[in-house]
């Protein structure tokens, strides 16, 4: 593969590994979302360059690998944070207050749902349910839950998070 590709997230590093995941699945059946699955763990996301040096490399259109990127919620296209805060909007946590919680963090980061601090120290996400509705509102930073969270504790725990 081409040694000359460069990114700003990409180290050279980088690029060896993925080119070893390219070269052991080149000729498999599959192996699309295994490379794209396994290029990802390595860069953190799929840069849509990095989509076109796979597609070139596993011989299959960059429109095909694109589709399977942006189809699979698994795939992220854009660069992910450090931490990932978890938002659960279920009716619990919504009835006890998560709304106020998501204004704070995104007023005091200035983020939305599916975006991402520009020091890439936080992504934001949101939730259907966490499954901790006793615990509501429930907020989960990486793997850390946080139970009967609320606007005036959210910035205090997430200072915790560098």
């Amino acid at each position: 593969m081409n040694e000359d590709f460069q990114h700003p997230d990409i180290t050279q590093d980088m690029l060896k590994e993925i080119n070893e995941i390219i070269s052991t699945n080149k000729n498999k059946s599959g192996a699309s979302i295994t490379v794209l699955r396994n290029s990802q763990n390595i860069v953190g996301y799929l840069p849509v360059e990095l989509i076109d040096y796979i597609s070139k490399g596993l011989n299959i259109s960059s429109s095909e690998l694109f589709g399977i990127a942006s189809f699979y919620s698994l795939f992220s296209m854009i660069p992910k944070g450090k931490n990932t805060i978890r938002i659960c909007l279920g009716t619990a946590c919504y009835v006890k207050g998560i709304k106020e919680v998501m204004e704070r963090i995104s007023n005091q980061y200035k983020i939305k749902e599916k975006e991402t601090t520009p020091d890439r120290r936080f992504s934001l996400e949101t939730v259907r349910c966490l499954g901790a509705c006793g615990l509501a509102p429930v907020m989960v930073v990486n793997q850390d839950i946080y139970g009967a969270m609320s606007s005036d504790r959210v910035l205090d725990v997430l200072d915790r998070y560098k």
